[in-house]
C-alpha cells in the first residue's frame, strides 16, 4: 500500500513534537518528583527536630506563642510550591560568639563598639541589630554607623574649632572674641562581617568618618582590621588604649591625658578564664621627635610593643597596660649632624566600675611614662617623644597624668556625665618656652535618648594649656549635638 506523500510530510513535522512534548513532561515529572523528595526528606528532618526538643523539655507549657506562617515563595505555573525557609535573627548564639560580661551602656561617640576584643566577644550593649546573613554563605554582614550635627560656641578662640583638644588652645589672646561653628563631620559609616570558620570566629570591620584633609568633609578611614579566633591584623585602635574607660562625652577629642592612637598592628589576645586575659601586640608608630639639625629625621627601626593584663566582670573591668618603644633618628649621609637612639615607655592603669539598677558608673585611668607622646591624645603629632640636642644626643621627654568620668542616670531616658583630665610634661631647658607643659580638660552634659535610633545632648567644657615658660590660656565651649543611628 502505497502512502501518499502529503501523509509523510505532515507525520515529519508532528513527529518530532510529540518526542518533544513526551520528553519534556517526563523532564518535568522527574523535576517535581525530586522536589517532593526533597520536602519529604525536610519534612521528616523538622519532625525529628521536634521530637527532639519535646524529649529534651518535657515540662514545656501547653500554650505558645503563635508565629507567621513562611512565607511560599512564587512559582511558575505548572511548579510546586516551597515555604521559603524562615529568616534567621542575629544573636550570640546565632554568630556563634560569646557576649561580653561587661554591663551595656550608651555612649554617645559609640568607639568601643568598634574594638576588638577577646574571642571576639560582643562589644557590651551591642544587640546585634542590623546583621543580615547572606544568602548561601555563612557570612553575616551590617552596615551600621550614625550621622551626627555638632554646633559649638566658644568663649573665646579654641584653637580647633571643630574639636576640644587642650594642647591647641592658644595663650596669646583671643579670649574676647567669640566663635560659632557647625559640622557634621563625626558623621561615620561601618561595614561589619562576622563568620564562622573551622579555625574561630571572624570578624571584619571597616569604618570612616569625614575629619580627613580633603576639603571640610574629607574621606578618612578609621579603622580597617580583622580577627580570627584571637589573632587581629589591621589598622586601628592600639592595643595600648581601653576605649572602655572612656567617658561618655559629645565632644570628639575626649580627655586629653587618655591614650589615643590608630595605628597598624598585629595582636593575639590569650584568655585565660573567669573574665581574664593578655593582649599582645606589635604596632607601627613613627617617633615623634625635636630636632636642632636640619637634615635630621626620626627612623622607625623597630615596632612598638604593647603588653597588657585584663579582668572583665559584671560590674566592670580593670587593665593594665605596658608599652615598649625603640626611638630613633638619622641625618643626610654628606651631614655632621649625627644619630642616635633610645629606648622609651610607659605603663597605663583604667578601668571601669558599675554599680546600682539604675546603670550608673565610672571611668578612670591613669598613665605615666617617657617617650610616649605619640600614643596620648592631647601630645600626638607636637613631636614631643623626645628631643635631639646641640650635640646630637636623643633625649626623652617624660609625661604623666590621669582622667575621671561619672554617669549618672536621670531616668531610662535621660543621662549626666562630668569629667575631669590633667596632663603634664616634664620641664626641658632644651624645649622652646611655646611648647606644652601641662593642660587640664573638664566637661558636664546632659543627653536625652527618648529612642534607641536618635540622641540629642548639651555639653559645657573647659580647658586650659599651660605652656613651658608658665603662660596659659583658657577657653569655654558650649557643644550641642544631636545624633541620628542607622540600625539602633
Amino acid at each position: 500500500m502505497r502512502i501518499p506523500t502529503r501523509t509523510l510530510c505532515l507525520a515529519a513535522v508532528l513527529l518530532p513534537g510529540a518526542v518533544v512534548a513526551q520528553t519534556r513532561d517526563a523532564s518535568q515529572d522527574a523535576e517535581i518528583q525530586r522536589l517532593r523528595q526533597t520536602v519529604d526528606m525536610l519534612t521528616a528532618r523538622i519532625q525529628a527536630l521536634e521530637s527532639g526538643q519535646a524529649n529534651a523539655s518535657p515540662a514545656a507549657p501547653a500554650t505558645a506563642t503563635p508565629t507567621a506562617p513562611a512565607p511560599a515563595v512564587a512559582a511558575a505555573p505548572g511548579a510546586v510550591s516551597v515555604p521559603a525557609a524562615p529568616l534567621v535573627a542575629a544573636s550570640p548564639a546565632a554568630l556563634n560568639v560569646p557576649p561580653s560580661p561587661l554591663p551595656a551602656r550608651e555612649t554617645f561617640d559609640e568607639d568601643e563598639q568598634a574594638s576588638a576584643r577577646v574571642d571576639n566577644e560582643v562589644p557590651p550593649g551591642d544587640e546585634l541589630e542590623g546583621f543580615f546573613l547572606i544568602p548561601g554563605t555563612g557570612t553575616w554582614l551590617r552596615l551600621g554607623g550614625y550621622a551626627k550635627l555638632d554646633a559649638m560656641f566658644d568663649s573665646g578662640d579654641a584653637g580647633d574649632s571643630d574639636q576640644f583638644i587642650t594642647s591647641d588652645i592658644p595663650v596669646d589672646g583671643g579670649r574676647d572674641s567669640t566663635r560659632f561653628n557647625m559640622h557634621a563631620r563625626q558623621t561615620r559609616l561601618t561595614l561589619e562581617g562576622r563568620r564562622d570558620t573551622g579555625a574561630g570566629q571572624l570578624r571584619f570591620l571597616i569604618q570612616n568618618d569625614f575629619f580627613g584633609s580633603g576639603g571640610s568633609y574629607g574621606y578618612r578611614l578609621r579603622h580597617a582590621w580583622g580577627q580570627l579566633g584571637n589573632t587581629y591584623v589591621g589598622f586601628g585602635w592600639s592595643a595600648f588604649m581601653d576605649l572602655d574607660s572612656g567617658p561618655d562625652t559629645l565632644d570628639f577629642a575626649g580627655p586629653g591625658a587618655s591614650p589615643s592612637a590608630r595605628v597598624a598592628s598585629i595582636r593575639q589576645y590569650f584568655p585565660l578564664g573567669n573574665g581574664n586575659q593578655f593582649i599582645l601586640a606589635a604596632e607601627h608608630r613613627a617617633p615623634e621627635l625635636q630636632f636642632y639639625g636640619a637634615t635630621q629625621r626620626s627612623r622607625t627601626a623597630a615596632p612598638n610593643l604593647v603588653l597588657a593584663a585584663r579582668h572583665e566582670a559584671d560590674w566592670g573591668s580593670l587593665q593594665a597596660s605596658g608599652l615598649l618603644r625603640y626611638l630613633a633618628y638619622d641625618s643626610a649621609q654628606d651631614s655632621n649632624e649625627g644619630s642616635d637612639s633610645a629606648t622609651a615607655g610607659g605603663l597605663a592603669l583604667s578601668g571601669t566600675w558599675g554599680w546600682g539598677d539604675n546603670g550608673d558608673y565610672m571611668v578612670f585611668g591613669a598613665l605615666g611614662g617617657q617617650g610616649i607622646s605619640a600614643f596620648i591624645g592631647d601630645l600626638g603629632g607636637l613631636n614631643l617623644d623626645g628631643v635631639v640636642d646641640p650635640e646630637g644626643d636623643l633625649q626623652v621627654l617624660q609625661q604623666y597624668g590621669g582622667w575621671l568620668g561619672y554617669t549618672h542616670h536621670w531616668s531610662q531616658r535621660w543621662r549626666t556625665t562630668v569629667t575631669y583630665s590633667r596632663l603634664y610634661l616634664e620641664r626641658d631647658q632644651l624645649l622652646d618656652p611655646t611648647v606644652f607643659r601641662r593642660s587640664d580638660y573638664a566637661a558636664a552634659n546632659i543627653i536625652w535618648q527618648p529612642a534607641p535610633s536618635w540622641s540629642w545632648g548639651a555639653e559645657l567644657l573647659y580647658g586650659k594649656l599651660q605652656e613651658q615658660s608658665g603662660a596659659s590660656g583658657d577657653v569655654f565651649r558650649l557643644q550641642t549635638a544631636l545624633k541620628y543611628d542607622f540600625v539602633k
